[in-house]
């Protein structure tokens, strides 16, 4: 099979891509959410894939499950599965529309990671426009809170592995057409401090800030980052007046680590700080973690075919273990091949000069295409 020919074109996945664009889909809204859920369940049935809502609890969104037609539908299949959660909050079209300029095709979420979820749907397009069927079935799975470490459907996403022989996941590549074959472990912890209310004018020293204790706290955590395992502090909120000595200051700790030890003994720092000082409760409750996910040979047997591949397509393909956890953590740590970092190429993932390389798209998605028609099994 050659790549090459298969009918892809730049302009028309971009026409594909903007709609997605457009339907902001911030993690914490469940409802803008399962709005994007909904325009990629259409795109799928129109495909003629079986499309399936699954609900979603803890408060977030629900996920598309979707199966295309195939001749032997009991086979353990690929899973090509990816997130339509974004860190854009609704509005952020307003700073950061969608623009082409150039190579460059801007847009929130584009990058991370709704261009390369699209990039899956064009590439099964593709083979089928083509007449090419894949040597196994193909289960497509969009979830809706992996920004988040995917709390509610980390169960989901292993069960549904597990079902099948291999895992592709279109999170963003990275320079030189780089792929990632491993992760490293993280760790998500919710800090607070408690202190003692005051009125902060009349009678401040009778207080005890909790942001003050937290300010603290803050600079020994970070503090606590070594070439292992680092840690760094976020979404901090405290106070309700500014005349109110405050009660009470909350925020949240990422940590990460490359060894699932050096992650093990860095939660164990993390929950020793729980305790009391100057009247200040300082408590710690570790929230989602992420195994680290270490290259295994099925894995590199799988990059290997996808670089012969990308040598037919001509671009190199080299790849990493990396930080920034995915959902490929997971399958990965399972022992499952997994290729991870198979989306477009772009930079600016989380801030407001997210975009996409318009001249990644073609060959990227001839090699998600030439993988799920050559993929064989484990």
């Amino acid at each position: 099979m050659d790549p090459t020919q298969l009918p892809l074109d730049a302009d028309d996945i971009l026409t594909a891509l903007r709609p997605w664009a457009e339907c902001e889909s911030p993690t914490h809204d469940a409802a803008a959410v399962n709005r994007m859920m909904d325009l990629a369940g259409r795109d799928l049935a129109l495909m003629g894939a079986r499309v399936e809502r699954i609900p979603g609890r803890m408060g977030y969104s629900g996920c598309v499950r979707a199966t295309l037609p195939h001749r032997s539908p009991g086979v353990p299949g690929l899973l090509l599965m990816g997130h339509m959660d974004t860190v854009h909050p609704i509005g952020t079209l307003a700073a950061l529309p969608w623009r082409r300029d150039g190579n460059r095709c801007f847009g929130p979420g584009l990058y991370d990671m709704k261009g390369g979820n699209l990039l899956l749907l064009e590439a099964v397009r593709a083979l089928g426009r083509a007449g090419i069927e894949t040597p196994l079935p193909l289960t497509v799975l969009f979830t809706g809170d992996e920004e988040v470490g995917s709390p509610s459907t980390r169960d989901l996403i292993e069960a549904e592995a597990a079902r099948h022989a291999a895992v592709l996941v279109p999170e963003p590549g990275g320079p030189g057409h780089e792929v990632t074959t491993g992760r490293y472990a993280i760790a998500r912890f919710a800090i607070e401090t408690t202190g003692r209310p005051s009125h902060a004018g009349v009678r401040l020293a009778e207080g005890r800030s909790a942001i003050r204790a937290m300010a603290r706290r803050i600079l020994e955590i970070e503090d606590m980052t070594t070439d292992d395992c680092t840690f760094s502090v976020g979404v901090i909120r405290g106070g309700e007046w500014v005349n109110c000595v405050a009660t009470t200051c909350t925020a949240q700790v990422l940590s990460m680590a490359k060894r699932q030890a050096d992650l093990d003994r860095g939660v164990e720092r993390m929950l020793a700080l729980a305790g009391i000082v100057d009247d200040v409760r300082f408590t710690v409750a570790q929230t989602v973690t992420r195994p680290v996910w270490e290259p295994s040979a099925r894995t590199m047997a799988l990059h290997a075919q996808a670089r012969a591949m990308a040598r037919q397509i001509g671009i190199p393909l080299p790849h990493r273990s990396e930080g920034g956890g995915s959902d490929g953590n997971f399958t990965g740590a399972m022992g499952i091949p997994t290729l991870d970092g198979l989306g477009v190429l772009g930079a600016g993932g989380h801030t407001l000069h997210e975009h996409l390389l318009v001249d990644s798209l073609v060959p990227r998605a001839q090699l998600l295409a030439g993988l799920l028609a050559t993929v064989t099994g484990r």
